[in-house]
């Protein structure tokens, strides 16, 4: 009781204080309220905003605060956030027994009010307006004046006083206790545990906040654009059955996407369901998942002007041309067929795409994912997540992807009776985002091995007839698209998808068709509530582990029918008897020889290189090293490096980006991903356990791979022998150390912003379309 009693007594004592606090501000700037904020923005304050103040909230603050992992939910990615402020409550807690109620901008909330009633603070002055008032009634100017009083840094490795972990407690104070927050966190001012802004850019914002932190609208957009929208509009808001049902598959695979319809990087859009038609003011539709019911009768699919800045770990862009419409007309309607029925909403058809869209024909649904698979892959990485150790912890390091061909492999016969099979595959989003328990892994596991066990059958009965095993049936993107073959490298809780059969021979690779294509969308991007509770989080992550064993045993068929155990047990090494069970059963081997002919013993590594000449015409080379502007000898010593395994390689980061320069000049960015080898990756908490670091290895490549840098470097290109030299020759945590002191640019280093501003405008150069602004919260500290 007493201990209660203590309890109680110390929650009224930190009510009581909050509650001074903020009598205190009252007396000296008046009531917050967001309407104090109401202000005329004047040209000269729109291009002041434009051209002084957003450039450095962009280089300086959104590598922190974007996307939900932004440390207490404080987005800088548009004025929209700032508006809001922050928040105490956390979006990553895979604890959490009951789904939270999600807090995404622009979607749960429409006015600063509301975010206010849903417990976010402000970061700006919501009070008298004044110079005096506007800046002490800011946390933001608090936070860099706090950061500014500290100085610059006196040691390479910052103390343990600063926390850099993910799960870091946040202090997320507001305003009305930051005074007791310096007092008690005199390191914690803004920039985080980096370089201090400029004096320059220190002065611009203070002056930017004393006048009242005005932030323009959006700027409208060109008559031009605004035609393309209504042409679109138009396209995607049929009457009919067939129309509205194709335009619901594509919103729901599509969403998340950054769309472009222009040759200008200024403007994208995403595709959003409204309750109003084309014409009138977007009233979007808010529910936690695309295929959620909408709650109106009629759902119209809208075009949004999306005003965030380009931040690259959650941007996926896709151009709409006359082209692509062009092939997205043929694969929904090439084909004679009539939609005969409205599928609904409702959890036990909408969590299921292989009922709700049954009346399209899978062929159509396949080719249209297909025309953009590294786009479909990489949902699931670069889509809600953005701390997704649940959802990659389940694939390799690096690993190579095929698809089968939809025009050999997908024929009627064999697409209708897949299609038969799937309808029975429920996905773990049909227990929604509560009621999930682990033991309905069991069921999803039965259904999946019965699936299997009729797709192994087919291809027994239909190998040498309609399905080959050879070659043929992988897609070659017909002669002219680069998804046919893609590169997945996995950091730890991130990963990144890439065109091109990029680094050197994977351990595994994946043949992905129809079914196993969807339902990777369906649990990872569609279903997943990444506000859902504990249960939702870890049936998804064990559904996971029959998507990745499928997509392997597809591959596994194109090798002699002799190798395949032993290549499995290569692959799932020291697994525990429940895996060995799943993995070795009958109903996922297909005793079918494979038609491919083999010459050399190595029938892996000779069936990658047939690949690699198959698909030829469209493999995408822009990370090769050849690309960059390094010499031949430069490029063979990072060949070398490559060629390394084990050691002191296991002191690097996941992924280091280098900056190349050319006395002092930025000359080329690399990339070194550290690919780290595993036993089997069937482990869900102690994936330590299965390390095998003597296997570890390398992959370099020329420009930004990797939305997350762990480490930033400089190399002056005379020196690019001897760093990877001293790369290749690590044997212990002093020798990493050593490395740095010698190249790298930590977060302490002085020369950091101009490095990290290099690398940025080098990758825009690089990839203007894909490129954005890079996530520095796993910097490492060491």
């Amino acid at each position: 009781m007493s201990r209660w009693l203590t309890l109680l007594c110390s929650l009224l004592l930190i009510s009581g204080c909050a509650a001074y606090a903020t009598h205190q501000f009252d007396n000296m700037f008046g009531t917050q309220s967001p309407e104090n904020r109401v202000a005329e923005v004047s040209d000269t304050d729109t291009a002041f905003y434009n051209e002084q103040v957003k450039p450095i909230l962009d280089s300086r603050c959104v590598s922190c605060h974007a996307c939900y992992d932004a440390p207490c939910q404080l987005k800088f990615t548009a004025s929209e956030g700032i508006e809001r402020g922050g928040s105490k409550d956390l979006v990553y807690d895979g604890t959490r027994l009951l789904a939270a109620s999600p807090t995404r901008l622009f979607i749960d909330a429409k006015s600063t009010d509301e975010w206010r009633s849903k417990g976010f603070h402000p970061v700006l002055n919501e009070r008298e307006q004044s110079p005096s008032a506007n800046l002490q009634g800011s946390l933001l100017y608090r936070a860099i004046a706090l950061r500014a009083k500290q100085g610059d840094f006196t040691q390479p490795v910052l103390p343990d006083s600063y926390d850099f972990s993910l799960a870091r407690d946040q202090q997320c104070v507001s305003i009305e206790n930051y005074q007791q927050f310096e007092q008690d966190y005199p390191d914690w001012g803004m920039p985080y545990g980096l370089p201090a802004l400029s004096a320059d850019e220190y002065d611009v914002l203070t002056r930017w906040l004393a006048k009242g932190g005005k932030m323009p609208d959006a700027k409208p957009l060109p008559i031009k654009l605004q035609q393309q929208v209504a042409l679109w509009e138009s396209r995607l808001n049929g009457d009919d059955l067939k129309g509205r049902l194709v335009s619901r598959y594509i919103f729901e695979h599509l969403y998340l996407y950054s769309l472009y319809l222009g040759d200008g990087e200024e403007f994208r859009f995403q595709l959003v369901r409204s309750k109003t038609p084309p014409g009138e003011p977007i009233d979007r539709i808010a529910t936690r998942r695309p295929y959620d019911p909408p709650g109106v009768d009629h759902v119209y699919y809208r075009l949004w002007a999306d005003p965030e800045v380009k931040v690259q770990k959650n941007h996926i862009p896709m151009q709409l041309d006359e082209a692509r419409y062009a092939r997205w007309q043929s694969y929904f309607y090439g084909e004679d067929y009539e939609v005969t029925r409205d599928p609904g909403y409702a959890p036990e058809v909408a969590t299921n795409p292989f009922k709700t869209f049954r009346e399209i024909p899978a062929y159509g649904r396949y080719r249209f994912l297909l025309d953009h698979s590294q786009k479909t892959i990489m949902s699931f990485i670069k889509g809600p997540v953005c701390r997704g150790q649940v959802a990659v912890n389940v694939i390799n390091e690096q690993f190579w992807v095929y698809f089968l061909d939809p025009e050999v492999a997908y024929n009627k016969g064999s697409a209708d009776y897949l299609e038969d099979q799937v309808q029975n595959l429920d996905l773990p989003a049909i227990g929604s985002s509560n009621t999930l328990s682990p033991t309905s892994w069991i069921t999803f596991s039965e259904q999946q091995k019965s699936y299997l066990s009729a797709k192994a059958a087919l291809i027994e009965k239909e190998v040498g007839k309609t399905i080959p095993l050879d070659l043929s049936v992988i897609w070659d993107g017909d002669g002219n698209n680069q998804n046919a073959a893609l590169t997945i490298f996995r950091h730890f809780d991130n990963a990144s998808v890439v065109k091109g059969m990029v680094g050197q021979y994977p351990k595994t690779a994946w043949v992905i068709d129809y079914p196993l294509l969807e339902r990777i969308h369906y649990l990872l991007v569609a279903g997943f509530d990444v506000y859902g509770n504990v249960g939702h989080q870890l049936v998804t992550r064990l559904y996971m582990d029959f998507l990745r064993m499928e997509g392997e045993m597809n591959f596994l068929l194109l090798l002699p029918k002799e190798d395949r155990e032993s290549i499995r047990k290569y692959w799932y090494r020291d697994v525990n008897q429940t895996i060995k069970d799943y993995i070795f059963s009958d109903y996922i081997k297909v005793d079918s020889q494979t038609q491919v002919q083999y010459k050399t013993d190595d029938h892996q590594s000779e069936l990658y290189e047939k690949l690699r000449d198959k698909l030829s015409a469209v493999l995408d080379h822009s990370y090769d090293l050849e690309q960059s502007k390094l010499t031949l000898d430069q490029r063979n010593a990072l060949y070398k490096l490559q060629a390394v395994r084990g050691g002191g390689l296991v002191n690097l980061p996941n992924v280091a980006t280098v900056l190349v320069t050319k006395q002092g000049v930025p000359l080329d960015v690399i990339s070194m991903i550290h690919n780290k080898a595993h036993a089997n990756i069937s482990s869900l908490l102690d994936e330590e356990a299965t390390r095998l670091p003597e296997e570890d290895g390398v992959t370099l490549v020329k420009g930004v791979l990797g939305d997350y840098p762990n480490v930033l470097m400089q190399v002056e290109e005379s020196e690019l022998i001897n760093w990877a030299n001293q790369v290749a020759n690590l044997k212990t945590k002093e020798d990493y150390s050593a490395l740095l002191d010698s190249f790298g640019i930590r977060r302490t280093h002085p020369n950091f912003w101009f490095v990290s501003d290099a690398i940025g405008n080098l990758n825009k150069i690089d990839r203007p379309r894909e490129s954005g602004i890079l996530d520095y919260n796993r910097l490492e500290n060491r």
